[in-house]
């Protein structure tokens, strides 16, 4: 399976600071979503559930001891750690928050190689909790991914896959599925057998290769993980209904 990136959620009004934690974290390989706007971050969690969330405890209008217990108002923000960011390092105001529940304090100004050690402490911990209280995927109670998890994962892979030769036992395992289900899964979500979906996927991905500038069709034939030129050239005819060429002189006539 491919392993998901942790989801980060920043809230902080001071640019700068919120510009530097998504950077940070983001070259750590974390998902960050940043708001400069408490008001605006609210209303996108209550949309979107992340992993951690850290948040400035100084803010206009919505400040963040506000916010936390806005959201802890809804049961699914319970589990999740919330990082408070404040400049303000009196105990009894740190007290106070731990006391709310606020899972930990990031003191400004703050230490890079800090703040990622506590998160990734933070996500040991969740991870193992979790894994505590989650059946087993591969046991006999299986989870089933949903059908848009389903085709995201599968997407996932045959992207990380495009330029090699793709085996149907090898993806079924790291989707967690026999190679018959597999199949059959692919076929009711898309109403395409397996190999022509991965075809198609490789020939969607050379269309947008040529949409982006690329026009040496050798390139694109390595870069889709076709066996041969002619095998590309004839699966894009049919699937295009036009040659590889063609294709490329109409996206030309369309940009001039």
């Amino acid at each position: 399976m491919i392993k998901q990136k942790t989801k980060i959620t920043i809230i902080e009004d001071d640019i700068a600071i919120g510009n530097t934690l998504s950077e940070i974290l983001q070259l750590n390989n974390f998902e960050v979503k940043y708001f400069k706007d408490s008001t605006e971050g609210f209303h996108n969690l209550k949309k979107n559930t992340p992993d951690i969330i850290i948040c400035d405890m100084v803010m206009p209008v919505l400040n963040g001891e506000e916010l936390f217990f806005k959201i802890r108002r809804n049961s699914k923000f319970h589990v999740i750690p919330f990082i408070m960011i404040t400049a303000n390092i009196d105990d009894d105001l740190k007290f106070k928050q731990l006391k709310n529940g606020v899972t930990d304090f990031i003191i400004k100004p703050f230490k890079a190689q800090e703040l990622i050690y506590k998160i990734n402490n933070l996500i040991f911990l969740k991870n193992n909790i979790e894994k505590k209280f989650t059946p087993d995927p591969f046991s006999k109670i299986t989870i089933k991914l949903s059908e848009k998890d389903f085709i995201t994962s599968l997407n996932e892979i045959l992207i990380q896959k495009i330029k090699s030769n793709i085996d149907m036992n090898e993806l079924s395992r790291d989707l967690a599925v026999s190679k018959s289900t597999l199949d059959k899964r692919i076929r009711r979500l898309t109403t395409k057998n397996a190999s022509q979906y991965i075809r198609e996927f490789r020939l969607d991905y050379a269309v947008k290769l040529i949409r982006s500038g690329e026009r040496n069709i050798k390139y694109i034939v390595n870069e889709t993980g076709f066996s041969s030129f002619s095998y590309f050239s004839t699966s894009f005819k049919l699937y295009l209904k036009m040659t590889p060429r063609d294709f490329i002189k109409s996206i030309d006539t369309e940009n001039n």
